[in-house]
């Protein structure tokens, strides 16, 4: 062999050779160093992990009203890889256009998408107007393209290139109900404000996923392993809110809202005695299903929690209180009103020369800042002032469980500071909510709640009570005794027709108490002098309140006179107060004592699977009214439930037939309260005219649904008309087999 064949013989055994070592020694780092990292690789690719979404929980009135609940929508996807082949580009963009009303134009680009490589996409999104579609428009789409059924089955996407992928979205049933209470849930899976944002966690549940292991292709693999975490769903939130007292609220809301145009209305009616929050409403507001249409982002901002203003006049309340209760306040004592001196400035009434010399009653009555300044600046003096602004809470955040509450400011660094803020002015900025829990530690005998507005946790399948919130006591701000006596003084400040600042909110047959407010709007660091805050806050019946509204208008177009004030926020105070205190049974005509004390409440017993005769018998040995609804021999249904605490006057009504096919019974007589709700166990939809108790009932049957209209009257033309109807024929209704026709039984009353 020559010397030239050896060294090529070596070259090319050295590079075999060197070939060899760096492949084992890849071998080794693949199979051994790298090993887990590659398998965890492989791993991914071998499975296919499909996350399951779990249902977000509703949020329900107190009432088991839906605000807000997931439901089903899709997406459409459209197959620009399928569609070419199919040569139906323009066939499809026009139909998706004409559907989703997004422009013809949009979708043949979506529909001719390629890649960087000129290749035609296989899945592509039609956002924003195909993004999360309603079971009707994916209807609409499925009929027009003859598309396989169900809307989501993946075969349509190869074979029509158009897809309807399945997911969940976020329903708000009353559209702008509550709005600014619930927040929204965005399409791209975030919670924005309220109650969606504050409890986000516990409504959102948590996913779970199916993996199961495939080949490289997508298909399974023969005896491949699989796991699955199954979903669990959010929790359901019920709330202390009325869906009808929220109706009442945001009805006559728009109403003052348009017709005198201010920069933004707000309003809260709460339960006083417990502070439970009972509706609560701003204007402008937005459509939680359609917040994107919302243009001014100052629309999704609560002012009822998160606003902090002058409150003007009707924080007088403190400074009443305090005096109450310090023992100062003398109603029939005599000052002179129109103007006083303080260190560094003088104050006056609204009325600048003042009424001459008055009691303070009547300045409290007239709203007379001079009064106000002698009770809370030179009798309490100004330790003992700051000591009843702090204890009314003012300065100090509620506690609501709403997102974004403020805590308002109490700030005085000069004497006219403490002088002016006895009449809401100067050192003091509050929160509404703020101000209504002020109100209601006076109406419910001095003490200070912390306000709620979730009632309770809920399991979204089983409707089991997971967690019940109860309502919380705070601290004790003034004495029970003064507490009544102010409620006194207050009422006399919408009682008295001639001196009375808040007369106009006076509610036929019922006792009211509260105060107008009419704050000056500070302006480049002045007063101005003719752009106002107004509000009202009240509450009723004065004897045993039942509930509080507190309304609140920015800026309303009143021409620059503050006479007009009084027509902007006293009448919405009055619709829903009038208005809820029907709904609520809460009569007009009051009870005696004695009679209060004779009346005695009894548990409903439990009737189901009883034969009727029977069941009939038992109520009948407790002297308890019924009535029998159906021609069956057993009670298949009761209303009210078992357990539920009733008056001897309250009917008892047992089904020995379904729901659906029972008659309506009798309405005559009820309030609208219990009417509605009888309604509502019925499931019949009810509408009502009028106000008082039911004098007629009038029924209509449109295939499955019941429809009833009801008719009303006050406590006296109800009782009469009940009377005069029992006489002509005994019954004026049609669809009941009973001519009974209670009357209406007044509610019992506490004295202060």
């Amino acid at each position: 062999m020559t010397k030239k064949a050896k060294l090529n013989t070596l070259w090319i055994g050295g590079v075999f050779t060197l070939f060899f070592v760096v492949l084992v020694s890849k071998m080794y780092l693949m199979q051994v160093v790298g090993a887990a990292e590659l398998m965890e690789k492989a791993q991914v690719m071998w499975e296919k992990d499909k996350v399951l979404q779990p249902v977000r929980g509703s949020i329900l009135d107190r009432n088991n009203h839906i605000l807000a609940e997931d439901g089903p929508s899709y997406t459409v996807i459209v197959n620009p890889e399928v569609i070419q082949v199919l040569g139906k580009e323009r066939e499809i963009s026009k139909g998706l256009s004409s559907i989703l009303g997004k422009p013809e134009a949009e979708i043949m680009d979506l529909v001719t998408k390629k890649k960087e490589n000129g290749t035609f996409f296989s899945w592509v999104e039609v956002r924003s107007e195909g993004w999360k579609i309603d079971n009707d428009v994916a209807d609409e789409i499925m009929e027009y393209f003859k598309m396989e059924k169900p809307n989501d089955n993946r075969k349509n996407l190869v074979t029509k290139g158009i897809y309807l992928e399945e997911s969940q979205k976020r329903y708000y049933p009353s559209n702008k109900m509550a709005s600014h209470i619930l927040g929204y849930y965005d399409k791209n899976g975030k919670a924005i404000g309220g109650l969606e944002s504050k409890n986000n966690e516990l409504l959102s549940g948590k996913a779970g996923r199916i993996i199961t292991e495939k080949d490289r292709k997508g298909y399974e693999l023969p005896d491949a392993k699989s796991s699955f975490e199954p979903a669990i769903d959010g929790k359901s939130i019920q709330l202390t809110i009325d869906q009808q007292i929220q109706s009442y609220m945001e009805n006559a809301m728009e109403k003052a809202y348009l017709q005198w145009k201010p920069k933004s209305i707000s309003a809260i009616a709460v339960n006083p005695k417990t502070m439970e929050i009972l509706a609560m409403a701003n204007y402008p507001n937005f459509n939680p299903a359609e917040y994107w249409e919302t243009k001014d982002q100052k629309d999704f901002y609560n002012h009822a929690i998160a606003s902090q203003y002058e409150p003007g006049s009707t924080f007088k309340l403190v400074t009443l209180a305090g005096a109450v209760e310090e023992g100062i306040f003398n109603p029939n004592e005599v000052y002179q009103s129109g103007s006083i001196s303080v260190p560094g400035r003088t104050l006056s009434d609204h009325n600048i020369s003042g009424w001459g010399k008055i009691t303070y009653l009547e300045g409290l009555k007239r709203s007379s800042n001079v009064a106000f300044v002698k009770l809370g600046y030179e009798k309490l003096k100004e330790d003992k002032l700051k000591d009843y602004i702090a204890r009314f809470g003012f300065g100090e955040k509620t506690g609501i469980d709403l997102p974004g509450e403020a805590k308002g400011l109490v700030k005085f660094q000069y004497p006219s500071d403490y002088a002016t803020a006895t009449y809401g002015q100067g050192g003091v900025s509050v929160t509404a909510i703020q101000q209504v829990a002020a109100y209601a530690a006076i109406a419910n005998g001095g003490k200070l709640m912390k306000p709620y507005i979730v009632k309770s946790i809920v399991d979204s399948k089983s409707g089991d009570v997971i967690e019940e919130k109860k309502p919380e006591f705070v601290r004790q701000v003034v004495s029970e005794a003064t507490a009544f006596k102010v409620s006194e003084y207050l009422e006399t400040v919408v009682s008295d027709k001639a001196a009375g600042t808040g007369k106009t909110a006076a509610i036929d047959g019922y006792r009211v108490a509260g105060k107008t407010g009419t704050a000056q709007i500070v302006r480049n660091g002045e007063y101005s002098t003719n752009t106002w805050l107004i509000s009202f806050i009240g509450y009723a019946p004065v004897e045993d309140p039942q509930i509080l509204v507190a309304v609140i208008a920015d800026e309303p177009d009143i021409g620059g006179d503050y006479h007009e004030g009084s027509k902007v926020a006293i009448p919405v105070f009055k619709d829903i107060v009038s208005q809820t205190l029907r709904y609520m049974g809460v009569s007009a005509k009051v009870k005696t004592e004695q009679t209060a004390v004779t009346e005695k409440k009894q548990a409903v017993p439990n009737l189901l699977n009883k034969v009727a005769a029977d069941a009939r018998k038992n109520l009948t040995t407790q002297k308890l009214n019924y009535e029998t609804i159906g021609n069956g021999n057993t009670i298949l249904s009761q209303f009210p439930a078992a357990g539920t605490e009733i008056s001897s006057t309250q009917k008892i009504y047992l089904l020995t037939e379904s729901v659906e096919e029972a008659e309506i019974p009798d309405l005559t007589g009820k309030s609208l309260r219990d009417a509605l709700e009888l309604c509502s166990y019925m499931k019949a939809e009810c509408q009502a005219t009028g106000e008082g108790y039911v004098v007629n009932q009038t029924i209509t049957v449109e295939g499955e649904k019941k429809r009833i209209r009801l008719e009303l009257k006050p406590w006296n033309d109800a009782a009469e008309s009940s009377s005069a109807g029992k006489q002509a024929s005994g019954s004026t209704t049609s669809g009941s087999k009973s001519s009974s026709k209670p009357t209406p039984t007044p509610s019992p009353t506490k004295k202060p």
